[in-house]
């Protein structure tokens, strides 16, 4: 992680004082690193929110923090301060390296409120980080470490004024109260699912509850939202592959976890094996499976495709391969080549290549003139090479291979 090996040369030059009297200088660097990098396979890291600040007796912005963000190699941002709480955990997840079950030897750390508190605090003001992602392992009790997550909060918004970005895990089976208290500190909150159902549960954490544990946890939240707001919404993750789930069975709990739940954004994490588990000598699952998932959910998500519609990018055996789903949609469903001087807007969105900008482009370009060349569509942001087999532009059409073939 980028941006923890930033915090640790920071600490190591001796730039981490106590911001509170009382308080220990500096920090345990072997806790800072082992409770961050804890979170790596944790992804649900976003910080668009609708909510507003305003005076000027606060420190940081949900909208303008001035912390220039850092990305990972695969387009992740890391520039928010990324932990648990604590590494201690009482449930059996297989594929956990926190878990009861693991057998490898870790040290157990856990954070004392302000001390977390003014860790993220002189983050900020190093212009380190812009927000706070708070996770945790249950420890002994998940109410008890959700109290003092939730403590840890409330000294920033309260009495340190910190205005900035806040997003908090909701911890599986944690007090209703405290659901709502967290609501009230954070942008977002997120109850990580992981899996599409409660028989894939009992497969990678037999001591968790599926429904009662962790979707009627979500459905707290929805609730709450709808009566006081949430302002960037709840979140979950998926691991992918882990217990042996399918593809579709993926995207049939990615449906449902936005049509039933209200969430604002499913993030899927692709298995990898963690040395000491139970699954340890499982097959990590590719890259490639993931990034396909997340632009199935662009295509739910942001163009409002329907699921029906949705089902033809996958194989026979429920399985994505490894292309972009829109464009094994476009060959099941674009039997003819579109003329964009007549296509609709919603048709010009499932052509491979033509995304919101550009069909909105072509639409209101046509009201004034019309399409003769190809040359005029790409101006408008029309990626031709992928669009070129589905159109038809002053009379002349390519076509696919596949047609040819049939």
């Amino acid at each position: 992680m980028v941006s923890l090996q930033k915090m640790i040369c920071l600490a190591k030059e001796s730039r981490f004082d106590a911001l509170d009297q009382g308080a220990s200088p500096g920090i345990d660097l072997s806790k800072l690193y082992a409770l961050g990098d804890a979170t790596k396979h944790d992804v649900c890291v976003s910080s668009a929110t609708t909510r507003v600040v305003s005076g000027l007796d606060r420190l940081g912005d949900v909208t303008r923090a001035g912390v220039c963000h850092s990305f990972s190699h695969d387009g992740r941002c890391v520039s928010m301060f990324k932990t648990l709480f604590t590494n201690e955990c009482s449930h059996q997840c297989a594929y956990c390296s926190n878990s009861t079950v693991c057998t490898s030897s870790k040290e157990v750390y856990c954070y004392e409120p302000q001390e977390l508190a003014n860790i993220m605090l002189q983050l900020y003001r190093g212009n380190y980080v812009e927000g706070l992602f708070l996770s945790s392992g249950i420890g002994k009790d998940e109410d008890r470490t959700m109290e003092r997550m939730l403590e840890a909060t409330r000294l920033l918004r309260e009495k340190h004024h910190f205005a900035g970005y806040v997003h908090l895990k909701i911890l599986p089976g944690t007090d209703r109260d405290h659901v709502g208290q967290a609501m009230e500190f954070a942008d977002r909150v997120s109850v990580n699912i992981e899996v599409p159902s409660s028989d894939h549960m009992s497969l990678m954490s037999p001591t968790k509850d599926y429904r009662n544990d962790i979707l009627r946890r979500q459905r707290y939240v929805q609730r709450l939202a709808r009566k006081k707001g949430l302002p960037a919404g709840q979140t979950t993750q998926l691991v992918v592959g882990g217990a042996g789930e399918s593809d579709m069975e993926i995207f049939g709990s990615m449906v449902r976890e936005y049509r039933e739940y209200d969430l604002k954004r499913v993030y899927f994490s692709a298995f990898l094996p963690v040395e000491g588990t139970p699954l340890e000598t499982t097959v990590p699952q590719p890259k490639w499976r993931e990034h396909r998932l997340y632009q199935l959910d662009w295509l739910y998500r942001v163009y409002h495709m329907p699921p029906d519609e949705l089902r033809l990018a996958f194989d026979a055996e429920d399985r994505l391969c490894n292309n972009d789903p829109k464009a094994t949609i476009a060959k099941e469903t674009i039997t003819e080549p579109l003329d964009p001087n007549e296509a609709s807007y919603d048709q010009l969105l499932r052509v491979p290549g033509i995304g919101q900008v550009s069909a909105k482009r072509i639409v209101s370009a046509r009201r004034t003139k019309r399409f003769s060349t190809r040359k005029e569509l790409h101006y408008l942001g029309v990626r031709l090479k992928r669009a070129n087999p589905y159109l038809k532009v002053g009379g002349w059409q390519e076509s696919l291979l596949e047609r040819w073939m049939k």
